[in-house]
């Protein structure tokens, strides 16, 4: 028994990360990078970082639900679809078992009883503000998950966040409406009746709600964070979410309908009660996909097992040089900038080590980002006046801007002959602009 444990133990921690031979299996390494990614996923969970966001998500969502649905309610009252909601709301609530009905006959009731007329102004300014709170705070926990050091800025976060609570709901519920027709068109009726379209239609009618699962945790995975998020890592994310959501979803209704000691001990708190827990259940598992997302896009970081690192002073010299380069030779080659995942492919540089060498650039002003829907960054100014060694000492100086220290006198020492190493490097570096690297690096 000992044995097996040990055995086990040293296979996650030692064989699980080993190169594969070169004639391994398509099968066997998608295998190998599951088990992979599934290990740094569960390690990720057992840490509680995105136990505490998921929490603090609950917290904003009970604040911000009625002001979401209140507007999202004005919106699709215009397009007479208003009494859609519900049943979404009941379907989402679905795990609560006969709770759910309930606790959706009280937010269907707060949702009526907000009179934007009794509001006011300011009031109508406090219900849009509480809204873009709590997708503000959303975008902040995917960036987390993302290693993204850089939110929206406040124009950005204005238009996109107004426009998925504007326009988001019609189009969901335009969606729902077009397959209910669809559905129900004599063409489909008269299949229906035909083997084995009948059978067919019977299995896609089951699969629709996962599917649109799929694709509503697909969109907030590729839309939300504040970074280029690929289509493929994104649905695969979304469908383990999704399994989750599906799966916990019916452990969850069973155990809340074995939960008659609840129900006697706190009464009629019990309904909050379990809403605040599915609602913990369903950020978490949202969150988890994401997890699962971002690992599957960075590769590199599923080799190195999950394990941050950082830059060593001289490869941030190195790094950040050659990153300093690609950005330039794009620049000078009158290409479009780069974004930041962009920036990662033609660097190999994985995790946030890219966000931080951008950010000490920009504090440098080196370089400048360029706005947009994704974030690209190109140099500051001609890159015939950018000189290697001001590159060099910005990416070394970085964290000396706020720090004081006092030189004493055995330092003035070391202080002078690190002086003579800097200025013997300014020297030597003098005509060497990145203008010049760039066409070094073209002409190899």
């Amino acid at each position: 028994m000992i044995d097996l444990i040990f055995k086990i133990k040293r296979f996650f921690s030692v064989t699980l990360w080993q190169e594969l031979p070169a004639q391994s299996g398509v099968v066997w390494r998608w295998m190998i990078n599951i088990l992979r990614v599934s290990y740094i996923v569960v390690r990720e969970l057992a840490t509680g970082e995105l136990n505490l966001r998921a929490m603090s998500l609950v917290f904003t969502t009970l604040l911000s639900l009625v002001p979401l649905l209140a507007v999202a309610f004005s919106v699709l009252k215009a397009f007479g679809v208003h009494n859609k909601i519900e049943p979404v709301l009941l379907s989402a609530l679905e795990p609560l078992g006969p709770k759910g009905p309930e606790i959706t006959a009280n937010i269907i009731g707060f949702v009526h009883n907000v009179d934007v007329k009794v509001l006011g102004s300011l009031g109508v300014a406090m219900l849009f503000y509480t809204i873009i709170a709590l997708i503000q705070k959303i975008e902040n926990a995917f960036n987390f998950v993302w290693r993204v050091k850089k939110s929206r800025t406040l124009a950005r976060r204005f238009t996109d966040y107004l426009s998925v609570v504007m326009i988001g709901p019609v189009l969901i519920f335009s969606a729902l409406g077009l397959a209910a027709t669809v559905m129900n068109h004599d063409v489909v009726q008269h299949l229906q009746a035909i083997e084995p379209f009948g059978t067919l239609l019977l299995y896609a009618s089951k699969l629709a709600p996962y599917i649109m699962i799929i694709l509503a945790f697909t969109f907030l995975y590729k839309f939300i964070p504040n970074t280029q998020v690929q289509i493929g890592p994104g649905l695969i994310g979304a469908i383990v979410a999704g399994v989750l959501w599906v799966t916990l979803g019916k452990l969850f209704a069973s155990f809340v309908a074995s939960s008659s000691n609840y129900t006697a001990i706190y009464s009629s708190f019990a309904i909050l009660f379990f809403f605040m827990i599915w609602l913990y259940l369903a950020w978490f598992i949202l969150l988890t996909g994401s997890q699962v997302a971002y690992y599957l896009q960075h590769p590199k970081l599923v080799r190195f097992g999950g394990q941050e690192y950082n830059l060593s002073p001289r490869l941030r010299d190195k790094e950040g040089l050659w990153l300093m380069t690609v950005m330039a030779k794009q620049f000078y080659l009158q290409k479009p900038a780069l974004s930041v995942q962009e920036l990662e492919t033609q660097t190999g540089l994985a995790g946030d080590l890219t966000q931080d060498l951008l950010s000490i650039l920009e504090q440098g002003q080196l370089i400048v980002e360029l706005e947009g829907e994704v974030p690209r960054y190109q140099p500051a100014q001609d890159i015939a006046k950018i000189k290697v060694n001001t590159i060099l000492t910005t990416l070394r100086a970085a964290e000396e801007a706020n720090i004081t220290v006092t030189t004493h006198k055995v330092g003035v020492v070391i202080e002078q002959l690190l002086q003579k190493l800097n200025d013997a490097q300014a020297a030597m570096l003098a005509e060497l602009d990145l203008r010049a690297l760039v066409m070094d690096e073209l002409e190899k």
